[in-house]
């Protein structure tokens, strides 16, 4: 019963976020994005970084609501009603976002992908990527940090 209670429980912190924090890998010579700029590489129209590298854009499953959260700030819509754009785009040679399925999973993508670029709760932050912009819960993009509650959550986040 012990067992279930703490899997309930670590599924509820991987699903909610009072702020998420974009990502790249600590090694990018990139500092900060803003919210327009977000949206062109997360809708595909921009597909390269300043320095040649391709951009890799990830996500997560269109029912996790880290993306939800992602794409009501940045997309300006809801994860399920972008399927007719990306099959419009896909007959084009352009294809959505890669999709990951955990926030590790994301931080090692990141880490690991030279031009990738994500988000996870920003509570999750460790040393492995560089954060660059921070959406809120009320859907504002943030260039600095801002506080964050990550005691519930027993992890410590790392600007």
């Amino acid at each position: 019963m012990m067992f279930i209670s703490m899997l309930l429980s670590s599924l509820i912190q991987e699903a909610s976020a009072e702020v998420l924090a974009v990502i790249v890998p600590r090694s990018h010579n990139i500092h900060q994005l803003d919210a327009n700029e977000l949206s062109l590489m997360f809708w595909r129209k921009k597909l390269y970084w300043a320095d040649g590298k391709r951009i890799q854009t990830l996500n997560y499953s269109a029912t996790n609501p880290l993306r939800l959260q992602f794409s009501l700030s940045i997309l300006k819509s809801a994860p399920e009603t972008q399927t007719d754009y990306w099959n419009g785009l896909y007959f084009h040679g352009i294809s959505p976002p890669h999709v990951v399925s955990s926030q590790e999973a994301m931080l090692r993508f990141v880490a690991d992908t030279p031009g990738a670029i994500g988000y996870i709760d920003a509570c999750k932050l460790d040393d492995r990527v560089k954060p660059l912009a921070w959406i809120n819960a009320e859907h504002n993009v943030l260039s600095t940090a801002p506080e964050l509650n990550c005691s519930e959550k027993s992890v410590s986040a790392a600007p």
